[in-house]
């Protein structure tokens, strides 16, 4: 029987319909993240002065400012810790480096700040032979099917590809009482060892 483990296949470039799919969700996140700072703030202010409570109402400005650093925090995060956000997790998706590495806060931080000021850079994508999108050139990164989890910033997974062909099945446990058991002898065998009686 072969008990040999079956690595799992290499890790593939995602796509525009993904990767789209990935980032709608991530807008979602930010949405709710903003709705529920606003509420939050509405409850301070209701319990601060319940008589002159006010809903806030705060500028277009304002609204897009906030948006943009729950965005960018939201992701310079998740790329540098591990290397998805939850549109990403959702999707099987995760930005590595080039060498399938996390890339690291500074990356990351970098690769933030070019999805919130240029998003459109996702769409060159559609163009690119490799699959890279603005951001992914100017930091060196790439996105990729990943369901398998990456431990740590340096240190490549446990269930990766790489790890995955070096693995040697386990050697297989010697029962050793069972070892050294002697045969037991039938009563039938038994009577061919007993000395016969001449008559």
């Amino acid at each position: 029987m072969n008990t040999e483990r079956v690595p799992p296949p290499p890790h593939r470039t995602a796509g525009i319909v993904t990767r789209l799919l990935a980032a709608g969700i991530d807008v979602l996140a930010v949405l709710l993240m903003m709705v529920s700072l606003y509420f939050g703030l509405a409850g301070l202010r209701f319990l601060w002065s319940p008589a002159a409570f006010r809903w806030p109402s705060p500028s277009l400005l304002h609204s897009v400012l906030l948006a943009s650093v729950l965005a960018f925090w939201y992701f310079a995060v998740a790329w540098a810790t591990t290397g998805r956000t939850y549109g990403a997790a959702v999707l099987g998706l995760r930005v590595l480096s080039r060498d399938h590495r996390v890339l690291g806060w500074i990356r990351a931080g970098v690769r933030a700040v070019a999805c919130v000021v240029f998003p459109a850079g996702l769409l060159w994508v559609t163009v690119s032979r490799h699959r890279r999108s603005v951001q992914d050139v100017l930091v060196r990164s790439v996105v990729v099917y990943d369901w398998y989890h990456h431990r740590g910033a340096g240190a490549r997974g446990s269930d990766t590809p790489e790890r995955m062909r070096g693995a040697q099945p386990p050697p297989e446990r010697v029962d050793a009482p069972n070892a050294y058991r002697q045969p037991i002898t039938s009563p039938d065998t038994a009577d061919d060892h007993r000395p016969r009686t001449l008559r």
